[in-house]
């Protein structure tokens, strides 16, 4: 089941988010601040158990819309669970024209999941993680409004 986070996620959410992150991991703080956020769409996946399988968060400023997080616990992978908390946070983006991401060179299982999932490489930041690595900056262009009104001002 995918449903808006809550604040009574947020201790197993912050778990989670350092298990899966490490030193790269949002604080108890920084999690609050997400699923408070304004722009901020924050989803969570539970399993059938009820314990926490997954989530995304996304922040919307004008007509984009960036993917900050999407998570998965190890066990949970390989079952669709990312493409759903992706679906789910394409929905209401009506506004927005692209959704963008940063994904480091060398995740290579995320590099496959977001092209198959139509998000083209548009720029590198050069040591932009912890490890000296470079992101890929990619964009997915989404059918919203905002795009249709882009590029009838732009043609």
């Amino acid at each position: 089941m995918i449903r808006p986070a809550a604040l009574a996620d947020l201790p197993g959410l912050t778990a989670l988010e350092h298990e899966l992150f490490g030193a790269d991991a949002w604080n108890e703080s920084l999690v609050r601040q997400e699923i408070e956020g304004p722009g901020r769409r924050f989803v969570v996946a539970e399993d059938a158990s009820g314990a926490l399988a997954g989530y995304g968060v996304t922040m919307s400023a004008g007509d984009i819309v960036d993917l900050l997080r999407i998570a998965v616990r190890p066990e949970a992978r390989r079952a669709g669970l990312a493409s759903q908390l992706l679906d789910e946070l394409l929905v209401d983006t009506d506004d927005a024209s692209r959704m963008l991401l940063e994904v480091s060179v060398t995740n290579v299982e995320a590099l496959g999941f977001y092209v198959a999932r139509q998000f083209s490489v548009i720029d590198v930041r050069p040591h932009y993680y912890r490890d000296g690595s470079e992101a890929l900056v990619m964009c997915r262009w989404l059918p919203g409004a905002a795009r249709a009104e882009t590029a009838t001002r732009n043609d």
